[in-house]
């Protein structure tokens, strides 16, 4: 019995080696790239850290959605459009609470998400609270209730643009 077998498969999911070896290499590539300190005891921890999260992340069922590894190649892209609006909603929070009236007017949106998937949905609510200004509060059949500060950041989430781009980067 290997490390990644499974005995019950509809709790965990089944594992297959290239699933967990790009999950090691991924792991692996940005442990060194932060860490930048290649002495023998820390790649020795940085291995059985990228291991024991590889076994973990099987443990929790991460396997049990391989749509995750075909996230990997279009995440940068997302990342990047994702802290383009973190950027541009920080500086419009900065800007409210600077202004000596505050011109805030909270609004509750509900927003239904264009991903059926479980995956989908976790990316979109997580991108949501994410962004300065926005909180994710509920999440239930596909529909969330969005908390915005502004009237203006519940239009900008109901033109959906935040969740056409989750929905295309899972291939939706």
């Amino acid at each position: 019995m290997s490390l990644f077998s499974v005995r019950h498969a509809s709790q965990r999911g089944e594992a297959r080696l290239p699933a967990v070896l790009l999950l090691l290499l991924v792991l692996a590539a940005s442990w060194m790239l932060w860490s930048g300190l290649y002495k023998p005891l820390l790649l020795g921890l940085g291995a059985f850290s990228c291991l024991l999260s590889a076994y973990l992340g099987h443990r929790m069922g991460f396997f049990r959605h391989q749509a995750l590894m075909g996230l990997l190649p279009r995440l940068p892209g997302y990342w990047w459009w994702l802290l383009g609006e973190i950027a541009m909603s920080s500086i419009e929070v900065a800007r409210l609470i600077l202004k000596p009236a505050m011109p805030v007017s909270p609004v509750l949106v509900e927003l239904e998400a264009q991903s059926e998937s479980e995956v989908g949905q976790v990316i979109l609510g997580n991108s949501i609270t994410l962004s300065p200004g926005t909180v994710t509060l509920d999440v239930h059949k596909g529909k969330f209730l969005v908390h915005c500060l502004t009237s203006e950041g519940a239009e900008a989430l109901r033109s959906g643009e935040v969740a056409r781009r989750a929905a295309r980067l899972e291939g939706s």
